[in-house]
């Protein structure tokens, strides 16, 4: 089942799947849906989950935050449920200040992050679904409000729980917390164009060494290493779902000299970018 609530004078679209059997993401190669974010609600059994050609186990009784730009395919996309909604009809860095999550969800270093509920939150967030489940089906002038009201109560649900898994949260302030979600937020709005540690440190108001420090505090790799793995990622995503060249992946990911990037994605994979393609062209041959 797929539920749907636009608004046509603001764009706002929000979505929800009950046991729909279509269920999946497909990344950037969906240039419809460039802000649409996820919330994954599984309530069953563990099971597969293929997110950018990298197979995790989803637990039982967990939740799975996805970005617009993610490619995902459950095993059992009948067994979910799913919320979807885009910046139009909630901006989760408009709203940061209120829901916190911003940096920590979505563009966070632990990313995919499962995040396992107990009895009393599987039960908090069964009672959300209940409510959207009621809200979807009630057309009328206040529906868009209720929804949003809804979502952000899941937001602030699945954040509080999140931050209790995350070992860092229990040894440092909330002050100190959100210097690493804001360099996440950074990161992923600059990363095309903006590789060195000191563009980042600067827009937190720190020293690239005061930044470096408080990463190896929280036991997280370091800024530069963050930094690497966004750009590597993307690349990996192009070399996947398109057919961009090396050359055009170099310029969209801010490399001025295609040689440079080729450097910098073998030092970074351990494989030149050709015979990564090669081998991933493989794979999908045998999966064919």
């Amino acid at each position: 089942m797929l539920k749907e609530y636009r608004n046509n004078a603001t764009l706002g679209h929000f979505i929800m799947h009950v046991r729909n059997g279509m269920f999946r993401g497909v990344g950037i190669t969906d240039t419809s849906s460039k802000s649409i974010n996820t919330f994954v609600f599984n309530k069953g059994a563990e099971q597969e989950v293929i997110i950018d050609e990298v197979k995790y186990t989803m637990p039982a009784q967990s939740v799975l935050p996805l970005m617009h730009n993610q490619h995902f395919v459950f095993e059992y996309p009948e067994a979910l449920v799913a919320w979807q909604f885009n910046r139009e009809f909630y901006c989760i860095v408009d709203h940061d200040a209120e829901v916190g999550c911003v940096g920590f969800l979505f563009y966070g270093i632990h990313n995919p992050m499962f995040i396992v509920l107990n009895k009393k939150e599987l039960k908090e967030l069964s009672d959300i679904e209940r409510s959207f489940s009621d809200e979807i089906n009630v057309e009328d002038s206040f529906q868009g409000e209720m929804l949003r009201s809804l979502l952000k109560r899941l937001i602030i649900k699945i954040t509080r729980t999140a931050q209790k898994q995350v070992k860092s949260y229990d040894k440092f302030s909330n002050e100190k917390m959100d210097l690493i979600r804001n360099f996440s937020l950074f990161l992923e709005g600059n990363f095309r164009k903006e590789h060195a540690v000191k563009f980042y440190a600067a827009a937190l108001n720190k020293s690239p060494k005061t930044l470096s420090n408080f990463f190896a505090m929280c036991h997280e790799p370091s800024p530069v290493k963050v930094i690497h793995n966004r750009i590597i990622l993307e690349a990996k995503r192009y070399l996947h779902y398109t057919d961009k060249t090396s050359k055009e992946i170099a310029y969209e990911l801010g490399f001025e000299n295609p040689e440079h990037f080729s450097r910098f994605f073998k030092s970074n994979t351990g494989k030149n970018i050709s015979a990564f393609r090669k081998e991933d062209n493989n794979t999908t041959n045998k999966v064919k």
